[in-house]
């Protein structure tokens, strides 16, 4: 399995372009079919808007989690995000509790500028993204140092993507919109949430 060191300042990024891309095609039709899909409505500067994609929460009982105005309670694992979290932990052997799934639709669906640093999540959480379905862009930049260069990553289907140390602590990232004509996107992002 062919793992690269993102290597950046403050952070902790190693990556895969290939983790799982044999079963990418089938775990995205099934997920498609087994996820129950929600447009939220979050807060930014004090306005009420549509989130630019689809999201759903997944996860153990009592994973709630909090973000942007939204309090979510996590619906039962389905048998695809089970068989993907248990890949998942044989290979970085790390417990997740939880998964936020993102499904962007087309170029037109996005992610601001953010990090994963609600208390939920704990100090310096490990964050595992995993992309299936057609590639998009993210874009990473340091939240204090305008003398650290942004930089961007394609994610592509199957690809694994985790971020841990101090990542979310320094660093914002987002799936900007694009004018290139891209199908969906689904991504998922395993977590361990603390109990409240």
């Amino acid at each position: 399995m062919n793992f690269e060191i993102i290597d950046i300042p403050d952070g902790d990024l190693t990556f895969s372009r290939t983790w799982r891309e044999s079963e990418s095609v089938d775990w995205m039709e099934r997920l498609r079919k087994e996820i129950e899909w929600e447009q939220h409505r979050i807060k930014i500067f004090g306005q009420w808007v549509d989130c630019p994609r689809l999201s759903a929460w997944y996860g153990d009982p009592g994973a709630m989690y909090s973000y942007s105005s939204l309090s979510l309670t996590p619906k039962a694992w389905t048998p695809t995000l089970l068989e993907v979290r248990n890949q998942l932990a044989e290979t970085i052997e790390r417990p997740f509790n939880s998964v936020l799934l993102n499904l962007y639709r087309n170029g037109n669906d996005s992610m601001g500028w953010h990090s994963d640093d609600e208390w939920e999540l704990g100090l310096n959480p490990v964050i595992a993204s995993i992309s299936l379905g057609d590639s998009r862009m993210m874009k990473f930049r340091h939240r204090s140092d305008p003398e650290v260069s942004k930089f961007a990553l394609e994610l592509s289907t199957g690809s694994l993507l985790i971020m841990a140390g101090t990542t979310q602590k320094f660093w914002q990232h987002e799936i900007p919109k694009t004018k290139k004509s891209v199908g969906e996107r689904l991504n998922l992002t395993f977590r361990f949430v603390q109990g409240r």
